[in-house]
């Protein structure tokens, strides 16, 4: 099928400016989404972390005030009921997050109380007194059981506490009692409205957790998640780096752009661990994005049909001068005398001839370095000598010209003490090392060879011979190898001393497999190791000790 220059040129500025707007728009897109998706989770995270901070303000200022009030009645040693009571009853007037408060004697029982809930009782067995009177404690937020009878509860729902205790003493050290609170958990919801009002005002289905540091239970949030455990990564990451934000996908199946703060204290509170988690519904946080992305879609539609239009004007101007031109090759070709016109207007088809020229002399030097790449293919770049690939092409073209007398000797080497000077003075220096090591192995080696780095601190070196005693010509080669090798290198000042040991395998003595010569020659390598190396060891010899 064959088309017409106008409609390729047409289709292809249509099809590229639709491509380029929607990629263009796509990008923007993602760009704008990490950037937005960036920013919520800032947000929220600094909103989880403002509200962390308060609600351990919180306890602490509470927990202070408690500390404060204990001191007041231990500074003269006045433990009387009827004093501390009216203490207690200040205390809860000035701050009605105290449901109760109330004063134990050493064995616990209660001799005052806040509108006088649980006087008389003994409290000996509950775990405010028991805590409370090891020292300061403040537990866990819980549901009441002595209290809930017994408090006004016009709503209807379970009544939880947050406990404060801690003993009294007097001036002499002596245990006078237990001081216990109980807060009402009623402030927690007070500090979610505090936070959750600004930000609802300005953005949509955000929620609030409170996650304690036991089971990862939802202290406070939405009713259906009260009392039930809450496993998110974030929480854990939070736990670990103190606030974090994350997008991911929670127990509903929905994805939520989540802030989490952990909690950390307050001075001298401690803090109960707990976790502040304020999401958000991907979808509606991004919702904007959304709607910039379908902006993208119908701009780049638009803009399509616009670059259609001058798609086709332009392959028109463009057409126009190649359509005379072959119009005057037809001419031509039925033997008609005209002029190839000039076409001012476009350079290119004015140098087309050229550029064709050009073009072949390009493809040749191309074709030049071509092959200088495939040199270098076949030489390892830190030291310069032949890789593992050049000695296949050498192995190639030395078993083609295999005759009777022909033989190749494989010895394999392995540099003794190498690991030492790699460990003690660097992986740099040991790099120079090579390089030295592969300067001596070249200025013994032989025209009718090869000398290969197979990788880290092992060389192979192919001998070809032709000759009586090809073996005793290897062992010659070998030690001088060795000796060559023992004297010692300098690099940066440091007088280094390596060993080698090498292992030497026959072709087609031994094997008529190269690579069964190698593993042959490295076994023999290892046999010299074991003999105590810095020596030549033939597989041949190997066998027969065997």
């Amino acid at each position: 099928m064959s088309f017409k220059l106008r409609t390729v040129l047409t289709a292809i500025f249509a099809t590229l400016s639709l491509l380029v707007s929607l990629t263009i728009g796509y990008i923007f897109s993602q760009k704008s989404f990490l950037a937005l998706e960036t920013e919520i989770g800032h947000s929220l995270r600094g909103t989880a972390t403002q509200a962390s901070d308060k609600l351990d303000r919180f306890m602490w200022s509470r927990s202070s005030e408690l500390d404060l009030l204990g001191r007041m009645a231990a500074l003269e040693n006045r433990f009387e009921p009827s004093e501390i009571q009216m203490l207690l009853d200040q205390l809860q007037d000035s701050f009605p997050s105290y449901s109760w408060v109330g004063y134990m004697n050493p064995e616990g029982k209660v001799l005052a109380a806040t509108d006088g809930i649980l006087l008389g009782e003994n409290l000996s067995e509950r775990p405010v007194y028991q805590e409370g009177i090891k020292g300061k404690f403040i537990g866990d937020v819980h549901n009441a059981v002595l209290l809930a009878k017994l408090l006004p509860n016009p709503t209807g729902e379970p009544l939880q506490f947050v406990d404060i205790s801690f003993p009294l003493k007097d001036t002499n050290g002596k245990t006078r009692g237990v001081l216990a609170a109980h807060l009402s958990w009623a402030w927690a919801k007070e500090v979610e409205e505090s936070i959750l009002t600004p930000l609802l005002h300005e953005e949509k289905d955000i929620e609030f957790f409170i996650v304690s540091k036991k089971e990862n239970t939802v202290l406070l949030g939405p009713k259906d998640w009260i009392g039930k455990p809450l496993k998110l990564t974030g929480i854990e990451q939070a736990q670990l780096h103190k606030s974090t934000w994350t997008t991911e996908r929670w127990p509903d199946g929905k994805e939520y752009v989540t802030g989490i703060a952990h909690s950390q204290g307050h001075l001298d509170y401690p803090g109960l661990g707990w976790t502040v988690v304020i999401r958000q519904v991907q979808s509606t946080a991004f919702a904007s994005v959304s709607d910039m992305l379908w902006f993208n879609i119908w701009s780049g539609l638009a803009v399509t049909v616009l670059f259609v239009l001058i798609g086709w004007c332009v392959s028109r101007k463009i057409a126009a001068p190649l359509m005379r031109l072959t119009q005057v090759a037809n001419e031509l070709r039925v033997g008609e005398q005209v002029q190839i016109p000039e076409n001012k207007g476009f350079s290119e088809i004015e140098e087309l001839s050229r550029s064709l020229r050009e073009m072949v002399v390009s493809l040749k030097n191309k074709d030049s370095e071509l092959v200088v790449m495939q040199n270098l293919a076949h030489y390892d770049q830190l030291t310069g000598l032949p890789n593992r690939t050049a000695l296949e092409f050498y192995l190639e073209e030395s078993l083609e010209t295999e005759s009777v007398n022909h033989t190749l000797t494989f010895l394999y080497l392995d540099l003794d003490g190498f690991k030492r000077v790699n460990d003690s003075l660097g992986h740099q220096t040991g790099d120079v090392l090579l390089q030295k090591v592969a300067q001596r192995l070249n200025a013994l080696s032989l025209d009718k060879g090869i000398t290969v780095r197979l990788g880290g601190d092992e060389f192979l070196i192919v001998l070809r011979s032709v000759g009586s005693n090809p073996r005793e010509e290897a062992k010659l080669y070998a030690e001088e190898i060795i000796q060559s090798l023992n004297k010692p290198f300098v690099i940066e000042y440091e007088r280094i001393r390596i060993g080698c040991s090498i292992g030497g395998a026959e072709y087609p003595t031994n094997s008529g497999n190269p690579s069964e010569i190698i593993r042959m020659a490295d076994e023999a390598l290892y046999e010299s190791k074991r003999a105590g190396k810095n020596r030549m060891t033939f597989y041949s010899d190997l066998k027969s000790d065997r």
